[in-house]
């Protein structure tokens, strides 16, 4: 039995976190803080691309530039006490007692809900080449329902020779973070654990209890912990269509989003909530993008003849997904329509770009909704000039890296992200640096006062402003 394999293996001792990134980084610097774990290997390939994380992690040196809270201060304190190091010799996973994986998974196809396993299947085979009986396995990437007990346990297996539930331990443990907030969301969120069976679910609830703080662990099996993450965000992004869609409906009859926000966020009582969201830009990020197909390809998988649904119907949550992937195109209507008011056209237009990461004060680019808006405008022949006080650098954009560069002679300042730099951003100063005479300000995240811009010229547009978008223009 399991159980018995696993007391005779005792305590757990040694851990080890497969890939070194907004996930894996903060959660191996959390067990190596745990007094009783012994120590930690943080396990990254030696890439052109991420080699270079493995000497800054044994350093203590925090690769995330974003604002990360305690990261690199826990870092620190963990690798200079020898509890944390980074390798990519993945031969030292036959030493531990459990292993996590932290890799993403993203689509290669939206339309024929294709995952792209590879870096995750090619992790799981690290794992299993070295797997020995007892050990603990845990998935923390955002997958398909069904691929735990499927063919991620195929697959360790395969290149162990072992069993899963009888030789060792397998379960699904999904990561809750979000950028800006990686140590406390890890500490303070609940943490869903499931199993594949239940020793599994006690093997990895001993793994992360020492972890939490304020948060306790909910176990289940391990496809409805896989179906509670991808749900979760997928309900997250449903909410973001709405509030993304209200505005554009805001728009179109003339009034302030925002206004109506604040009327309906005003109804509470017994039993009553009507919080929303905010509108924007567009969503960006490894997770929200692409856990709704997760989930729909679940469901075709594990459930397609058992499903009763509306027939001919759209999903509702393919459908928000792409309502909040049209944000973006509708950034770049705004931006167009601006520019037409002020006799500027767009081709050859000069549009500063501010804000490349997809969340505020962070240094994330993954899946940028800023990135298909400038392919927009640059397919338009417009001049892109991109600045982001937290990105250096990004494949096929030439980043400005002080933001009066971008400002300057741009007929059009269009905000996407609402990093804090860009709030004390000031109208006259900007229309100086313009030197247009009516230079546009298009403001994807709400994060400009519009009368303070109309005053010194400027032609504004906004997500939600209907109130604003065709105010009288100021000579």
């Amino acid at each position: 039995m399991l159980s018995d394999v696993i007391r005779k293996r005792g305590p757990i001792k040694k851990i080890g976190v497969l890939g070194m990134g907004y996930v894996g980084i903060p959660a191996a610097a959390l067990f190596a803080d745990v007094p009783h774990f012994e120590s930690v290997y943080g396990f990254q390939r030696d890439s052109p691309s991420s080699g270079y994380k493995i000497a800054m992690l044994n350093r203590g040196e925090s690769p995330l530039k974003g604002e990360e809270p305690g990261l690199e201060e826990l870092l620190k304190k963990v690798a200079r006490a020898g509890k944390f190091s980074c390798t990519s010799d993945f031969s030292k996973i036959r030493e531990l007692d459990a292993v996590t994986l932290s890799i993403q998974t993203p689509f290669l196809n939206k339309e024929d809900l294709l995952p792209d396993f590879s870096a995750l299947f090619e992790g799981i085979r690290n794992v299993g080449h070295n797997l020995s009986p007892g050990m603990l396995v845990v998935l923390e990437s955002t997958i398909t329902p069904g691929t735990t007990n499927g063919v991620a346990r195929e697959l360790l297996e395969k290149e162990s020779g072992l069993v899963a539930g009888k030789d060792f331990a397998l379960a699904h443990a999904p990561e809750r973070v979000m950028v800006g907030r990686l140590l406390r969301n890890i500490r303070e969120h609940d943490r869903i654990v499931g199993g594949i069976d239940e020793t599994s679910t006690q093997r990895a609830t001993e793994l992360y209890s020492p972890v939490l703080t304020v948060g306790k662990v909910i176990p289940m099996t391990a496809t409805a912990a896989e179906v509670t993450k991808t749900a979760e965000n997928t309900f997250r992004d449903l909410q973001i269509a709405a509030i993304n869609e209200l505005a554009l409906y805001c728009e179109a009859m003339g009034i302030n989003v925002y206004d109506v926000r604040t009327g309906i966020d005003s109804l509470k009582g017994e039993g009553i909530t009507r919080a929303m969201l905010w509108p924007g830009a567009g969503v960006g990020g490894h997770c929200l993008t692409k856990d709704t197909y997760h989930l729909e390809r679940g469901v075709q998988v594990l459930g397609k003849d058992e499903l009763d649904f509306p027939k001919g119907e759209p999903s509702l949550y393919v459908l928000a997904r792409r309502i909040n992937d049209f944000m973006p195109t509708h950034m770049f209507r705004l931006t167009k329509d601006a520019l037409a008011r002020a006799g500027t056209p767009l081709k050859g237009a000069k549009i500063a770009l501010l804000g490349w990461s997809f969340l505020a004060n962070s240094d994330d680019t993954r899946n940028t909704p800023a990135e298909p808006y400038r392919d927009l405008l640059v397919a338009e022949g417009a001049k892109v000039s991109v600045h982001d006080p937290y990105v250096a650098e990004y494949p096929g954009v030439a980043m400005v890296p002080f933001v009066e560069a971008a400002l300057e002679g741009a007929d059009a300042v269009v905000i996407f992200a609402s990093h804090h730099q860009y709030r004390t951003l000031d109208a006259k100063v900007i229309r100086s640096l313009s030197g247009k005479k009516h230079p546009a300000i298009v403001d994807g995240r709400n994060l400009v006062d519009p009368d303070a811009y109309i005053r010194e010229g400027f032609i504004y547009k906004g997500i939600g402003r209907g109130d604003k978008n065709s105010h009288a223009i100021v000579e």
